[in-house]
């Protein structure tokens, strides 16, 4: 623990999260900073890859809820390993911004399992919602407060967002993060996904315009 750390905690007590190691990650996007959280309420242990300087305003910012079959085995039933990927290549062609890596957010919350459960009844007919309400499970179950006091602890006073979601937008400014302007992060669909992201943007409200010409306004 740095001294950093301590000064942080006893100045500043209504954070969530414990800074617990920073460290250089050259990755193939480029290279950044390694910060690791523990959240204190829940134990989790989060993740936020920092690259140039980053405290201040209208830092480039991406929110990625960790998704394993999106981002780890490039599943083509969503955009989340892409997105992932265009957030960290943005980033670094900004020259400063934040990516934080949110354990805890599979299956927008209701854990890896329950996310196979309800993929396979969206394969049956179902669309993302009326799976997950098939199971009894929420819609969203997801909570980005760790998100904001990561952010705080990392000096941001405001960013430029970078998601399609207006859910995360509401949910930075309710944990007193100033959000400047959402930034579209738009993937090409495939066949494999196109329900996906209908639901998405009927069900979910998600800004997704470049989808106009395969479904029609909504």
């Amino acid at each position: 623990m740095t001294e950093h750390d301590v000064v942080y905690r006893d100045s500043a007590p209504r954070s969530g999260v414990e800074r617990v190691v920073e460290v250089r990650l050259p990755t193939a996007y480029g290279e950044f900073t390694a910060v690791g959280y523990r959240d204190r309420i829940s134990g989790e242990e989060q993740l936020a890859l920092v690259h140039g300087e980053v405290a201040g305003g209208r830092t480039l910012t991406r929110l990625h809820s960790e998704c394993l079959t999106g981002d780890v085995f490039a599943s083509r039933h969503c955009e989340c390993g892409e997105q992932l990927a265009a957030a960290l290549r943005e980033i670094v062609a900004e020259g400063r911004g934040i990516l934080v890596y949110l354990q805890g957010h599979e299956g927008r919350g209701i854990g890896l399992l329950a996310k196979l459960r309800a993929m396979k009844l969206q394969g049956e007919g179902l669309d993302t919602v009326e799976a997950n309400l098939a199971l009894g499970l929420p819609v969203d179950a997801r909570d980005y407060r760790v998100a904001a006091d990561i952010l705080h602890d990392l000096g941001v006073a405001s960013v430029r967002l970078l998601s399609n979601n207006p859910l995360k937008r509401e949910a930075l400014v309710a944990h007193g993060i100033g959000v400047a302007a959402q930034v579209p992060l738009l993937m090409e669909p495939c066949p494999e996904n196109i329900g996906y992201l209908r639901a998405k943007r009927e069900r979910l409200a998600h800004d997704l315009p470049h989808l106009d010409g395969l479904l029609g306004r909504s």
